[in-house]
């Protein structure tokens, strides 16, 4: 499909695909590249709604780096030995990757915090990326958590523990 490049405005091409995902769901891949301005959009999105869930994985060897993650636009990511929350927000993109390719994205952060950020700031960031790599290579086995109220979200992995979700408000309450 043609249309507008969101930010130059030059005519670009829009490419919509499905894809069944095993084991999973459909979902529909969203892919815009504007040649003129370098604009770029990939999105995933899940065409089905489930029941909420909660998936929980413990990372204590290499291999489970390549375990594959699926989280959709309504997931959150928690890595609690990182002290990171990944929420989403408005503009929040669903994805496929491994648990690596969170842990890229995360890295990406901090990176990106180092090139602006002052002295002391640059400080905490160095030290929060210290403890990227050692999660990185294993040295410190670590979690991944999921939390999806859309239920579209997945970690396949059979050491992946499937949980109930309590929403947040609930968790709350229940306190």
């Amino acid at each position: 499909m043609q249309g507008p490049c969101p930010a130059c405005g030059e005519d670009v091409e829009f490419l919509y695909a499905t894809e069944n995902v095993p084991y999973f769901a459909d979902v529909l891949i969203i892919r815009v590249l504007c040649p003129v301005c370098g604009f770029r959009y990939v999105d995933t999105q899940v065409l089905s709604e489930k029941e909420p869930i909660r998936w929980e994985l413990y990372v204590d060897d290499p291999e489970d780096l390549t375990i594959r993650v699926v989280r959709s636009t309504n997931g959150s990511i928690e890595i609690p030995e990182l002290g990171v929350r990944i929420d989403p927000g408005p503009a929040c993109e669903g994805f496929i990757s491994n648990v690596e390719g969170i842990l890229d994205r995360i890295e990406h952060v901090a990176d990106s915090v180092l090139l602006w950020a002052e002295e002391s700031e640059r400080e905490k960031a160095t030290e929060f990326k210290e403890k990227v790599l050692k999660v990185r290579s294993v040295r410190e086995p670590f979690r991944i958590i999921i939390e999806d109220p859309s239920g579209n979200s997945v970690i396949f992995a059979e050491k992946a523990k499937k949980c109930d979700y309590i929403p947040e408000e609930d968790e709350n309450e229940a306190g």
